[in-house]
């Protein structure tokens, strides 16, 4: 069986190949961006080739002898990525150029056997069913760490008293450890909602040119991969990769949550928290300390709803096969994950070095009580609690 994770931990400080040098250390922070990039890419397909050789084999559709052989041969750096990637442009797909190029690998005798009854979209929905299903569990690990960093603010700050803001003006005062227990549950609700998608949203696809090939095929390479088994075929039902790709778009929405928060309280006028990692200078204004991790976490989030409703628009896809919404797919998955992935890296990092200042909250505090504003924490502790419960609870 496939594992989950291809290439390992790198540094998470470090853009991933095929990824912007210049702007990837924003955009392709974690251990996400390695599980999207284009070797990643190229192996996924290349599993999924290895995965259908040995369902075939097992159905009886093609030789034994050759699953060695083809799997053997399904290695990615074995394969020239560019010259495929120039070459997809003939076909409108990399997997055309792709099999050609394993055909030769394996040999005249096993090359026939490659690639048995499927299509480009078969191996290619598979395989981003499977990158996807990979680059979720460095995702999730960092989605986990940033509800666990709010878990520790909410209990450690549960009595911490801050100014309650509305409509951006000061309302009245509440916790700062609700306000953090108010960050968490929305993390675990978007978490909840990729780990639903993980576990029955990805699915194989195995349908043949037009959808209504024997599914026998399609469970075993389910199976092999850790895949979904779909009811039927979904090449042109494209409700799996648009609820992947909501689900996202609700994670980074929820991470930006968080961040934008943070950049309000940590204006000088307010002055109530810091970014702890000793960062964000100014390139003109030595005084200044920008809170480099949130707006980083605010640079990815923003390019995700337009990726996500390019994923939506799609979904109107013409009969057995979409001639260009299922082309558009590809980079747009791929996108989305680096960038939620990379927003969940920053948004870890952002709470797990976030500096409260408790004195100041208080001073601001005391402010509004002076305009004659009181009130108490009301419930605050009770909720914290309730938030905390569920957060221990949660499904990782």
């Amino acid at each position: 069986m496939a594992t989950d994770s291809t290439y390992g931990s790198r540094d998470p400080t470090r853009p991933s190949s095929s990824t912007s040098e210049l702007f990837g250390g924003v955009y392709a922070r974690g251990g996400v961006a390695a599980e999207v990039d284009d070797r990643a890419w190229m192996q996924a397909m290349l599993d999924v080739e290895a995965a259908l050789a040995r369902a075939c084999a097992r159905e009886g559709l093609v030789p034994e002898e050759a699953v060695d052989a083809i799997a053997a041969a399904c290695r990615a750096e074995a394969f020239d990525v560019e010259a495929i990637g120039v070459q997809a442009a003939e076909s409108a797909t990399p997997v055309v150029p792709l099999v050609q190029a394993l055909r030769q690998a394996v040999g005249d005798e096993v090359a026939p056997h490659v690639h048995h009854g499927s299509t480009s979209q078969d191996v290619l929905d598979t395989a981003a069913m499977l990158l996807a299903r990979r680059a979720l569990v460095p995702l999730l690990e960092d989605a986990a760490g940033v509800a666990d960093a709010a878990a520790r603010l909410a209990d450690a700050h549960r009595d911490t008293v801050v100014v309650g803001r509305t409509l951006l003006q000061q309302a009245v005062p509440t916790s700062f450890g609700l306000k953090a227990a108010g960050w968490l549950t929305g993390v675990e609700e978007a978490f909840g909602g990729l780990v639903a998608v993980r576990d029955s949203v990805l699915a194989v696809q195995m349908g043949g040119p037009v959808g209504h090939r024997d599914p026998a095929v399609g469970a075993r390479v389910a199976v092999e991969l850790g895949l979904v088994e779909p009811v039927l075929a979904w090449h042109a039902n494209r409700v799996r990769p648009a609820a992947l790709a909501a689900a996202l778009g609700a994670l980074a929405g929820a991470l930006a949550k968080v961040a934008r928060d943070v950049t309000l309280l940590a204006q000088g006028e307010v002055g109530e928290v810091r970014d702890g990692a000793g960062r964000g200078a100014s390139s003109a204004m030595a005084h200044k300390r920008n809170p480099v991790a949130a707006i980083s976490v605010l640079a990815c989030a923003e390019r995700v709803p337009g990726l996500v409703a390019t994923m939506l628009a799609g979904m109107a896809q013409e009969h057995e096969r979409a001639a260009g919404a299922w082309q558009a797919e590809w980079g747009t998955q791929t996108e989305l994950l680096r960038l939620t992935g990379s927003a969940g890296a920053w948004a870890r990092e952002l709470l797990e070095r976030l500096e409260v200042d408790a004195a100041r909250m208080r001073a601001n505090v005391a402010q509004l009580a002076a305009k004659g504003v009181q009130g108490d924490l009301g419930a605050s502790g009770a909720l914290i609690d309730r938030a905390l419960l569920a957060h221990r609870a949660a499904p990782r």
